[in-house]
């Protein structure tokens, strides 16, 4: 048995996946029989469960002392794989080998079950198992939550032109915001080529950034980035929405805790009225819950 050492845990990662796990479920309840079949596609799908190190507890008039732990907990392809009703398809898209051989471990376990493990980068992966099916009688779930600042426009592209994917994105907010520095002087090359790819387009640049004072010490006038944290989310939602008929206001990520590190988006790729509908009532339901429930005294 190949063991998961995808060690990730925390509130936001918790909320996030209680978030997903409750849209699968609305989703395959909703959907069933109403279309030929229901896929999952997990882009970054990791091993297929994440360990948890659970600090340790001092003693006291309420509790024994225990010492420091790590647990085990299921990722998100465990949980897609557990949805009940189940989906008629899952694939899992990995490019690290040890995570690949660990999610084919857990396909294993499930017999008669269609489950594609794919070894591969997401974003080429992604691009042929859509360009390669018909997606007239399927609709489906996507799941990205990338290693940083992974996912091409052009996948997300790809994805809303099938009209039959709702997609659940976490977009590593800090990753643009330490790639889109204050001065942008301090941004090379290879970091604006990064965020191009990542949003889309050059125009970011020149709508992110205003000049800033002038130098005592020169004639210049520097730019300077006038997006705060907000803005930059803001500003990638109406990028999203040049491509997707309908994007949610995203959950911050973690929740009433600076600094925000991730935004939670829900887009939706079919431009059907009462599909968009149905689709953003549930979400939104299910994102009011989670983050009132991460709010309510403990």
């Amino acid at each position: 048995m190949i063991a998961a050492d995808h060690e990730f845990g925390s509130q936001a990662t918790e909320l996030k996946l209680s978030v997903v796990e409750a849209y699968l479920h609305a989703f395959t309840t909703a959907l069933r029989g109403k279309f030929s079949e229901l896929w999952y596609i997990d882009a970054f799908a990791g091993t297929g469960e994440r360990t948890e190190r659970v600090p340790a507890r001092r003693g006291g008039l309420l509790g024994e002392e225990l010492p420091e732990s790590v647990v085990r907990r299921r990722g998100s392809a465990k949980i897609a794989i557990d949805v009940e009703p189940g989906f008629d398809r899952l694939i899992f898209v990995e490019k690290r080998p040890r995570a690949v051989e660990a999610l084919r471990e857990m396909r294993d376990q499930y017999v008669g079950r269609s489950i594609d493990v794919i070894e591969g980068d997401a974003n080429d992966e992604i691009r042929k198992v859509i360009n390669y099916t018909n997606w007239a009688r399927i609709r489906a779930v996507m799941f990205l939550d990338p290693y940083g600042m992974s996912v091409d426009w052009k996948t997300l592209q790809t994805i809303a032109k099938t009209q039959a994917i709702d997609v659940w994105y976490l977009f590593s907010l800090s990753g643009l915001y330490r790639q889109a520095a204050r001065d942008v002087t301090a941004i090379d090359d290879d970091k604006r080529a990064a965020i191009t790819r990542v949003l889309g387009t050059d125009a970011w640049e020149r709508e992110l950034y205003a000049p800033g004072q002038r130098s005592l010490f020169t004639d210049e006038t520097p730019l300077r980035r006038t997006a705060d944290v907000g803005a930059l989310q803001d500003y990638v939602r109406s990028r999203l929405k040049t491509i997707f008929p309908a994007v949610l206001r995203p959950l911050p990520l973690p929740i009433d805790k600076k600094p925000q590190i991730f935004s939670l988006f829900f887009a939706i790729s079919n431009p059907d009225g009462p599909a968009i509908g149905l689709a953003t009532r549930i979400a939104n339901h299910i994102l009011t819950a989670g983050i009132s429930s991460q709010r309510r005294p403990r």
